[in-house]
């Protein structure tokens, strides 16, 4: 006759194995479900990068804003914060990011004493005629001083300070811009020397992408180091520049970047610049 204790632990037996029974069922379900659940995560990687690739080959039209139209190049004109602007700093806006990289422009530099042109390549600079472009249409340079001019080591006469107006010279003449700056492009790197007679080349702080506003005609061969975008070719007025320098400077800035103010004043009435020719 089989005694109670042993009774006790047949039921005791029988709630183990009944629970063990129940654990393992439970733990076939969920590797089910993780097995599901994975199938899943992976079908979702495959569709994404399904989309992703197609997008990426042929999703060309669903880009915002950042697509090229063929003949154009997308520029990138960065935005001096406002907290960081001198009041040398004249805001006209942003020029568009995106710019013909194709025919030539006239740019017409009209002076007090009479007009300099320069011929812009749209293929070599289309950035930083584009900017150009822009801010001649806001009248940025109109009624502003060639403040600066080097007779010694290179031959230089520099412009396109906005801030640079009215009588006499600032301590602060040669500091002024626009709201941006933009990178340089078209750098004479394989050019000996790298900025000879007769081109017009873009001042920049010594910084990569500090483009500005500010550029310099070069009147006689000078061998600066290739870091300043070769912008255009003086093709009228070159004899208005080397009179300006025949005249010579005041040295103001030859303890620093060299030369000084023009003693020969060249004020910038208004500088244009053409239509695009093809």
């Amino acid at each position: 006759m089989t005694s109670t204790r042993e009774r006790q632990r047949a039921a005791a037996r029988a709630r183990l194995e009944r629970e063990m029974a129940e654990r393992a069922a439970k733990a076939r379900k969920r590797r089910q479900t993780q097995a599901i659940v994975g199938a899943a995560a992976v079908l979702v990687l495959v569709v994404a990068g399904s989309v992703w690739l197609a997008t990426t080959l042929g999703g060309d039209d669903d880009e915002q804003g950042t697509t090229t139209t063929a003949g154009f190049s997308q520029c990138v004109y960065n935005e001096v914060p406002a907290d960081a602007r001198s009041k040398q700093i004249k805001d006209v806006g942003l020029p568009t990011n995106q710019q013909a990289n194709k025919g030539t422009q006239t740019m017409t530099i009209d002076t007090n004493l009479g007009p300099i042109t320069a011929r812009l390549d749209r293929s070599a600079v289309p950035c930083t005629a584009g900017s150009f472009t822009h801010l001649a249409s806001k009248g940025f340079f109109d009624n502003t001083k060639c403040h600066r001019l080097v007779t010694e080591g290179i031959k230089v006469l520099q412009c396109g300070d906005p801030s640079a107006t009215g009588k006499g010279w600032r301590e602060t003449d040669g500091t002024g811009g626009p709201s941006y700056n933009l990178a340089e492009e078209n750098l004479p790197t394989d050019k000996r020397p790298a900025y000879p007679e007769g081109v017009i080349a873009m001042a920049n702080s010594g910084q990569p992408g500090s483009t500005g506003s500010q550029f310099f005609i070069v009147y006689g061969d000078s061998q600066l180091d290739p870091n300043y975008t070769v912008v255009g070719t003086i093709t009228g007025g070159m004899d208005l520049v080397k009179q300006v320098a025949a005249a010579g400077d005041d040295k103001a800035f030859a303890q620093q970047a060299g030369g000084g103010h023009p003693k020969k004043e060249v004020v910038i009435t208004k500088l244009t610049m053409s239509e695009i020719q093809s």
